[in-house]
């Protein structure tokens, strides 16, 4: 006699069992029961004694048992235990069930067998969950391996106790099922998975079918409880079920359809019961009563409709599951069904799906043993699908699965690339996780497992390697060249690769390089190959991956573009602009960068309206000088064109702004560009912005800057070599007379090039003064010369000249200071009595000079004073005198 094995002696009861002997002895106390009762604990325990029993031994044993069993169940606190160990009882039914022949069925063991299971059950203790799957599992595996039993005239009787012992089969797993006075669904979910088997895995249509009916009997049994919503958590094989039964819906054997579609059926009633609202329950479940035993479209439609609306996201990825595991089977059949019930349930908007990195593991090992065409395409609609919503799991599965194994199983990313729709929605996605590189300080990425730049990087090279989507890459193609630049520049500049993925994403690759190689293809996928190697020749790729040199591959990029008249230029230019409409761009200095090269081209040029001037012109307000500096290459650039006056004019004032800048770089790049400015602009469109800046240069000629100095004078120069006779009217003639002593005094000045400028400035002054004579001495004489000469044919713009020299008297050269003061003093003597009564600041400049720390200048100024005195003296006396009327001065000795 075969008994479980006991690692120590048990006591239940009366009983003790020892495994070193394999003797077993009971001593049940039989007081109180009737002599049918004591006669069958007598035959229990022969029975488990004996050896080799008789059938009708066996027989008549099942009885005892269930005798005994009516009994402890009739009594208040009874327990079997009290009589014989119910594990042994079990045990022992459970062996007399796997003792029956599987060729043929002649006994009714097997269903005395399991009715003695279900009077068991009654009776405390109850089952352990072991016991309960070791009969379970005896029983339907006795009845499963039956060969196939057809109802004949001659078989009637084995007909019969077929059925009699399927009946007792569907009563023992009723009855073990149950836990209280509700089924366990955790018990059952242990049954299905023990009937499964025979369903998925077997080869035979009758035990396909059998399995298919207890399966159904047993959902229809649970459709008696409607108390069963609080135990459905524990059933975790919704969407399996589902699955499965709806494919053997599809089945091309009408038996399994048809237990199939009944099976189905249940298993929706069950969902309707627990899942719906409690007011809709009786209306669906009519519906559904309209379609029992239906047609696989039927049923079919009614799982996709249960699919939507009662299944949770992970059932959802176990429905798609079924029918995409059924597609790498050999069976044509079972492919075209599972490809036709997949469409169905895919055919209206995708619901919520969990466990997407499971069921793109599938497809990813799987892909290349599905060889029919429509399953082929079917799974790839799964991809795209899933794609589209959940892009970023997507993404982050196929990249852990091609790092943590050999690259090439299948092509997923071709997959992907092979719907235009889905193209778009993907890189669209991608495009959006390379913002946070844009994003300034403040605002960083946080660091969950989402796609981190790094990622979208490798999965935007991925799609853009497959040539299927080249329309769709054209497209894209300003928007992303940029991110990617961008990207470069963030971690190029910044130097900030701290992501919690950042090994991961680098294990073939460091980041620079990948986001270098990204930008690569992209520009070759678009058609620009040849732009590449001409950057490359250039050393434009390893300038742009070079902390020192990045800016200037930057510039060496657009530079290119634009050279080679990039057909994309425009679209890019106005992506630079719409995105400069946020201050706190991350990478602005690279959009700047990247913009003032592509202004360069007409074509981008054109396009150039006042609404982009005024986004620009804001940028002049920021507090970087780079971005300043190349604000102002964009000024210049607009007058090179020639014909963006409107736009020039917009940014005039922001221009002759930065040359007051605190910023001495920015001030000097100001200069730059105004001189260029002269060179390229006219009278005729600019004369209002030109004598602004021939104003605005008067006091920058005395900057102690000789750098600064010089270039104001050569603007000077350069703008007085444009001015014709015909245009020089007030304001222009006004401002052109006010600087000619200051352009005489600087003949001497420290800086040769500045005497240099000075010379053929003052010989264009006279030409448009129509100052023939003085031009000529303009051109030889000495500064003395020029000055006596000037002051004798201009002599009632005398007062006029001592102003001019009075503002030379803070000149930063003493020299020049010597010079004006010696001139206002011959100045001075030629001032008739009603001019010199307007020469009071001279007077008072003049004390303030005798304190100069040049002595010539000091001495000057003391000898000028006196000159001025005793002409006071001189015209004090007559009545007429300007004089007269001024109150006595102090001396200035």
């Amino acid at each position: 006699m075969q008994m479980n094995p006991y690692s120590h002696k048990h006591q239940l009861g009366r009983v003790t069992l020892s495994r070193s002997t394999h003797q077993v002895s009971w001593n049940p106390d039989l007081t109180g029961l009737r002599q049918s009762e004591r006669e069958a604990c007598e035959f229990i325990q022969e029975f488990l004694e004996e050896g080799q029993p008789s059938e009708s031994e066996k027989l008549k044993f099942l009885r005892a048992v269930e005798t005994l069993s009516a009994t402890v169940q009739a009594q208040a606190n009874g327990n079997m235990n009290d009589y014989f160990p119910k594990t042994i009882l079990a045990k022992k039914i459970e062996v007399l069930i796997l003792e029956e022949s599987t060729e043929v069925l002649v006994s009714s063991v097997h269903q005395r067998a399991m009715l003695c299971i279900v009077a068991l059950s009654q009776v405390n203790p109850p089952f352990y969950l072991s016991q309960k799957l070791d009969l379970v599992n005896a029983g339907l595996s006795s009845i499963f391996s039956l060969p196939l039993i057809m109802p004949s005239l001659d078989r009637k009787e084995s007909a019969s106790l077929y059925l009699q012992t399927v009946q007792a089969l569907d009563d023992m797993l009723q009855a073990l099922v149950m836990e209280d006075m509700d089924p366990d669904m955790s018990l059952l979910q242990n049954f299905l998975e023990i009937i499964l088997p025979w369903l998925t895995l077997s080869e035979k249509v009758h035990q396909q079918v059998r399995a298919l009916g207890t399966i159904s009997r047993m959902l229809r049994f649970i459709c008696n409880f409607p108390r069963l919503s609080q135990h459905m958590m524990e059933f975790s094989m919704t969407g399996k079920m589902m699955g499965i039964l709806g494919l053997s819906c599809m089945n091309a054997n009408h038996e399994i359809s048809i237990e199939a579609s009944e099976a189905l059926h249940y298993f929706f009633k069950i969902l309707v019961l627990h899942r719906s609202m409690k007011q809709k329950t009786e209306i669906i479940l009519k519906d559904l009563q309209k379609n029992f035993r239906g047609g696989w479209f039927a049923n079919i439609q009614n799982l996709a409709m249960f699919f939507r609306k009662y299944l949770t996201p992970e059932e959802r990825a176990d429905v798609i599951m079924v029918p995409m595991e059924a597609m790498t089977r050999a069976s044509r059949h079972d492919v075209c069904a599972a490809s036709k019930m997949l469409k169905m349930i895919l055919k209206h908007p995708m619901p919520e799906i969990g466990k997407v990195p499971e069921i793109i593991q599938y497809i990813y090992h799987n892909m290349n043993r599905i060889t029919e065409t429509t399953a082929q395409e079917t799974i790839k609609k799964i991809l795209y699908l899933l794609a589209q919503t959940y892009t970023e799991e997507v993404i982050l599965t196929l990249f852990n699965m091609e790092d943590g194994s050999q690259r090439g199983v299948c092509k997923p990313w071709e997959i992907l690339a092979s719907f235009p729709k889905g193209y778009e929605v993907i890189m669209e996605f991608l495009l959006q996780k390379l913002t946070p590189y844009q994003k300034s300080k403040g605002q960083e990425p946080s660091h969950s497992t989402e796609i981190s730049p790094l990622i979208a990087t490798r999965a935007i090279q991925e799609l853009l390697l497959e040539p299927s989507r080249r329309t769709e890459v054209q497209t894209f193609f300003p928007s992303l060249c940029m991110a990617l630049l961008f990207q470069i520049s963030f971690l190029v500049v910044e130097g900030d690769t701290d992501f919690q993925d950042q090994q991961h994403a680098t294990e073939r690759m460091d980041p620079v390089s990948s986001s270098v190689e990204a930008l690569k293809t992209l520009m070759r996928s678009t058609g620009y190959g040849d732009y590449v190697s001409y950057i490359q020749k250039l050393g434009g790729w390893e300038l742009l991956t070079s902390p020192e040199g990045h800016y200037e591959g930057v510039t060496l990029l657009a530079r290119a573009m634009v050279i080679k008249n990039c057909w994309h230029n425009r679209p890019i230019f106005s992506f630079l602009i719409r995105i400069l409409q946020e201050r706190d761009h991350k990478n602005r200095l690279t959009a700047f960068m990247f913009l003032t090269e592509l202004l360069r081209c007409p074509d981008v040029a054109a396009t150039v309206d006042e609404v982009t001037v005024h986004i620009l012109a804001n940028w002049f307000q920021c507090e970087e000088p780079a971005i300043v500096k190349l604000l102002l290459r964009v000024v210049e650039t607009f007058a090179k064109h020639g014909n963006m006056v409107q736009q020039f004019r917009i940014l005039e004032p922001y221009v002759l702004g930065c040359c007051y800048s605190l910023d001495d770089d920015i001030v000097m790049e100001t200069f730059t560009v105004l001189k260029c400015l002269v060179e390229h602009l006219t009278w005729k469109h600019s004369s209002s912005f030109l004598t602004q800046l021939t104003f605005m240069l008067g006091p920058l000629f005395e900057e102690e800057s000789e750098h600064l100095r010089l270039m104001a004078f050569e603007i000077y120069g350069a703008l007085l070599a444009k001015v014709k006779r015909t245009v020089l009217v007030f304001p222009l003639k006004h401002q052109v007379l006010n600087l000619i002593v200051l352009l005489v005094l600087h003949l001497e000045d420290a800086n040769v090039n500045v005497a240099q400028i000075c010379r053929p400035a003052l010989c264009h002054t006279a030409t448009i003064l129509g100052w023939s004579r003085l031009k000529a001495i303009f051109a030889e004489k000495d500064v003395w010369t020029i000055l006596r000469a000037l002051l004798k044919q201009e002599g009632k713009r005398a007062l006029w000249f001592l102003k001019q020299c009075l503002a030379l008297f803070k000149s930063p050269q003493a020299p020049i200071r010597q010079t004006a003061v010696r001139f206002a003093g011959q100045i001075i003597q030629t001032l008739d009595a009603e001019e010199a009564n307007e020469i009071e600041e001279v007077y008072t400049a003049l004390k303030y000079m005798r304190e100069d720390p040049d002595s010539m200048v000091s001495c000057l100024a003391a000898q000028t004073l006196y000159i001025l005195e005793a002409k006071e003296k001189l015209l004090v006396n007559p009545p007429t005198s300007c004089f007269c009327s001024r109150r006595p001065r102090k001396t200035y000795s």
